[in-house]
């Protein structure tokens, strides 16, 4: 009786194992507030994995997700216009977390998951500064520019066709110069070495880039250094090449990860467990509002404003779009009415002598 009730028992066992799901999801390190590693503890941090979390307890009798550190190109690789990294491609990861739902080549290669923030990943460009006004200002429709992508990183290559000029309301020119640095640090040494006009990246890439200890700082801080003093954003609001916001999955297509996971996220995407996460990384603007949101009193970021909707200078490291009217145009202005008086008086005068 004994060994029938333990046989039992692991029959038991072995069913509730097979009901849950594991899977392994990859992250990088170099991608605050979405994806870094606690200064201190050497823990892998970020919304992602706090989310990983939450989803593991709220679903913990269907599903468990291990979350691993791994570097970005393993995932997504910028190689021949972009395709898998080989652990994604290869099954040794299922899913790389906290990637952006691009347009373009990724939809050839990758399934996504639902988006665990709204559609947030705006794109900008960033240019160097010269006693505080950019080199490249925001009306420029970059023809004849060269612009500096960041390889194996959203906005992809491709994701220029697709997004507008915000203070001209247009596309820009397709006669400019499209160059790829391997990863943040080498697109931003070839903005500061001459190499490219302008950097098309995340808005908030820079913002985010401003090393304060908490995480270890996997990128250049000194490279870094000088937001809204040295470089800044001329561009910001792109949000035309993206599909979806950031999502927690990016899977092999056909994987059926997605599928898999998506229920259980969005159980968990409407807790306020989902909330916390929002408010500890400060992500309440971009996250997709429950019940447990505030219903007012929100504040925009100036990475999710579009660039007509900045004020002041560029010090903030956001510049507004340029005035349409210089000083020098409204000089000219007033020279060319007063020149067209002094011409009027002097021909009333020889009218009056005439007569």
């Amino acid at each position: 009786m004994a060994q029938k009730l333990a046989f039992l028992l692991a029959l038991q066992v072995l069913a509730a194992s097979a009901a849950v799901t594991s899977f392994t999801f990859g992250q990088d390190i170099d991608y605050p507030p979405y994806a870094s590693k606690n200064a201190t503890t050497g823990e892998l941090t970020g919304f992602g994995v706090e989310l990983v979390k939450a989803m593991n307890a709220h679903c913990s009798a269907t599903l468990n997700i291990t979350v691993v550190e791994t570097r970005w190109s393993n995932c997504w690789s910028s190689a021949g216009g972009g395709t898998l990294g080989a652990l994604l491609e290869d099954g040794t990861l299922d899913a790389c977390m906290t990637y952006t739902h691009t347009q373009g080549i990724r939809n050839d290669y990758a399934d996504f998951s639902y988006g665990i923030l709204d559609v947030n990943k705006a794109a900008g460009l960033l240019t160097l500064l010269e006693n505080g006004m950019p080199k490249l200002d925001g009306h420029s429709d970059l023809n004849g520019k060269t612009i500096v992508d960041v390889g194996g990183w959203a906005p992809t290559a491709d994701g220029l066709d697709f997004v507008t000029n915000k203070c001209l309301n247009q596309k820009y020119s397709s006669n400019y110069t499209l160059v790829v640095g391997n990863g943040n640090d080498e697109a931003m040494t070839m903005l500061r070495n001459g190499s490219a006009d302008a950097m098309f990246v995340y808005a908030d890439q820079a913002k985010n880039y401003q090393c304060d200890g908490s995480t270890v700082a996997a990128w250049d801080c000194a490279l870094w250094q000088g937001f809204g003093t040295e470089y800044a954003y001329v561009q910001t609001g792109q949000f035309g090449y993206v599909v979806n916001g950031t999502t927690l999955a990016l899977s092999k297509k056909g994987s059926g990860v997605p599928e898999a996971i998506n229920s259980c996220l969005a159980e968990v995407m409407a807790t306020e467990a989902y909330y916390d996460a929002c408010v500890k990384y400060d992500l309440v603007d971009s996250c997709y509002a429950n019940s447990f949101f505030p219903s007012s009193g929100i504040v925009i970021h100036e990475y999710n404003k579009e660039t007509d909707e900045h004020a002041g200078d560029c010090s903030s490291g956001y510049c507004p779009c340029p005035s349409t009217s210089t000083p020098t145009t409204q000089t000219s202005l007033a020279t060319g009415l007063s020149i067209k008086a002094l011409m009027g008086a002097t021909l009333s005068f020889l009218v009056a002598l005439l007569l």
